[in-house]
Parts: C-alpha cells; sequence; structure tokens
C-alpha cells in the first residue's frame, strides 16, 4: 500500500514509541507481581493475553457499541460519505467504513487497529450542527489518527489501565480474595490477606503511571491530527471554526449526557466536558486556545 500523504510527525512516532515501551516495561513488571504472588496461571493468562486479544481486535465494534454508533452505506449518509471519499483520494489512504452514531452531542471519532480496519463516526449533533467545510475539517482530523495509527497505540495504551483498574475492582469487592498463595496453614489468611493488599497497591500505581502516561500522548496527539488534517485540507481555518463551534456547544449538553460520554474522552474529536473543566495533566486533549494558537500560525504559514 502506498503511504499516506497526511504530513509525517516523527515527534507522535517517537512519543508513541516512547509510551508503548514504558506501558510494556510496566506491563511486565506488573505480571512478574502477579506470578511472585502465585495467582492462577489462568487469570494471569485471561489478564495478559485475553483481555488485550479482545481489545486490539475487536475495539473498533466494542467503541462502536459503547456510542451507540451504527455503519452507514452510502445511501444513508450520501454527505458524509463523499466527504470521507474525498478526503481518502486526497490522503492516498485506504477508505475506512462510516459511521454515525445518534447522538445530539457534536463529535466525532476513529477506531481500529490499522487504516485497513478503521471506522470514522460521526455524531449526528456534529453533522446538524457544522457547515460541509467544518465537517470535512474534523473529517480529516480523523482520518490523521487512522493514518499515523495512534488509534492503535492508544487501544494498546489503555490496556494496561483498563486491568489494573479490573483488578483493583475486584480486589475491593472481594476483600483481598484473589490473592491466594502462601502457606494455608496458621498465618494463611494473613499471607492471602498480605498478597491481596500487594496487589491493590500495585495495580493502584500502575492505573496511576498508565493513566499520566496515556494523557500526555493523548494531548500530542490531538495537536498532531490537528496539524495534519489542517495541511491536507489547506485551510486551517475551517478546523478553527469547527473546534470553537463544538466547544461552544458543548455547554448546552446535558451534565449527564457529558459525564456518560466521559470514558470515551480520549477517542474524541473534542472532550465531553463543558467548556472551562480540569486540564492540564488529567486532561485528554490540549486547551482550545493551545489548539487554536497552532491553526492560527499554521494559516500564516500556509499563506505566506
Amino acid at each position: 500500500m502506498a503511504k499516506s500523504k497526511f504530513p509525517k510527525d516523527r515527534g507522535l512516532t517517537a512519543r508513541m514509541g516512547l509510551t508503548v515501551f514504558l506501558l510494556g516495561l510496566v506491563y511486565v513488571i506488573f505480571i512478574a507481581v502477579l506470578l511472585m504472588l502465585k495467582l492462577s496461571l489462568s487469570l494471569i493468562a485471561v489478564v495478559a493475553f485475553g483481555i488485550l486479544f479482545v481489545q486490539y481486535f475487536f475495539s473498533d465494534k466494542i467503541a462502536l457499541a459503547s456510542m451507540k454508533g451504527k455503519i452507514v452505506t452510502r445511501e444513508e449518509e450520501p454527505q458524509l460519505h463523499a466527504l470521507v471519499d474525498r478526503l481518502c483520494a486526497l490522503a492516498n489512504m485506504p477508505k475506512p467504513k462510516v459511521a454515525v452514531a445518534r447522538n445530539d452531542m457534536p463529535n466525532a471519532f476513529a477506531t481500529g487497529r490499522n487504516p485497513s480496519n478503521s471506522v470514522v463516526c460521526a455524531t449526528t449533533g456534529l453533522m446538524r450542527r457544522l457547515n460541509e467545510q467544518e465537517l470535512e475539517a474534523v473529517l480529516a482530523h480523523e482520518l490523521s489518527h487512522v493514518a499515523h495509527r495512534d488509534v492503535a497505540v492508544m487501544t494498546i495504551a489503555s490496556f494496561l489501565g483498563m486491568v489494573a483498574g479490573f483488578l483493583t475492582r475486584i480486589e475491593l469487592w472481594t476483600g483481598g480474595g484473589i490473592g491466594g498463595g502462601g502457606n494455608r496453614r496458621g498465618n494463611g489468611n494473613n499471607n492471602q490477606g498480605n498478597a491481596g493488599m500487594l496487589i491493590l497497591v500495585v495495580s493502584v500505581v500502575v492505573y496511576a503511571v498508565s493513566f499520566l502516561i496515556t494523557r500526555a500522548l493523548s494531548r500530542y496527539r490531538e495537536l498532531s491530527a490537528d496539524r495534519s488534517g489542517a495541511i491536507l485540507i489547506g485551510r486551517p481555518s475551517n478546523l478553527k471554526s469547527a473546534l470553537i463551534k463544538i466547544t461552544g456547544e458543548m455547554g448546552r449538553i446535558p451534565t449527564r449526557d457529558l459525564r456518560r460520554a466521559s470514558a470515551f474522552n480520549s477517542f474524541y474529536f473534542a472532550p465531553a466536558i463543558s467548556p472551562n473543566s480540569m486540564s492540564g495533566l488529567f486532561s485528554t486533549h490540549p486547551s482550545l486556545e493551545k489548539r487554536i494558537a497552532q491553526l492560527d500560525k499554521l494559516e500564516r504559514d500556509l499563506m505566506q
């Protein structure tokens, strides 16, 4: 397959490589601790391979189902397909599946393990609020994620935190019930309790580390997709207009709907939060001001 015409981002490539390396190292240590505590090998196998396999190969289906998205045909959404067709031709990349989520929240996301197995989804709220040029800019941003393969990296990166959170919940629900091993006589209960507490502590630490690492990558990849998408269409101002419009509309979405969608913020074009919410280390996206400043600079550079 020919290379995509989306501009390369060596900074993104380096950060993705570093993220995978660091999370892989943490993952190996995590599994080593589970082995040291003599947990069931079948449980460790499920943790180590089963969940990753499902998440990696079925992430697109899981994401669509979670966000109530549906693959649509050209007859059902001719404008959306036409825009994706044009952008894929410009970018020289395979066309992903096209989906629509019947949701009034204005947003879009891309998912899938590679450009040949990917989905780009827009909400009905997004298509209703944006004009054709703005919608094209948002889709270009999402296709950039697919072309740069950062969607797959984010899927893998989020896996470790999911496993750590899963084990943490089990430990809390069972009171240390999965922390087996150790001597079953005399102080066996103490050994089991200590093992359970160690699993809980390690799981919390692993979750915290993976959370911060993936958040840092998420913020950078959004800036990278803004740059690449704007360069592809040649009009950064269209993406800027879409960003401003979507961010303003987020304040009109009911809080309960934003809270329900916030679990998928790392994959959205714009975070499902009200304006002026908490940012910084815990944010999945750079600030609106930072994204606009980058697009303004890019607009000036392209005009010269």
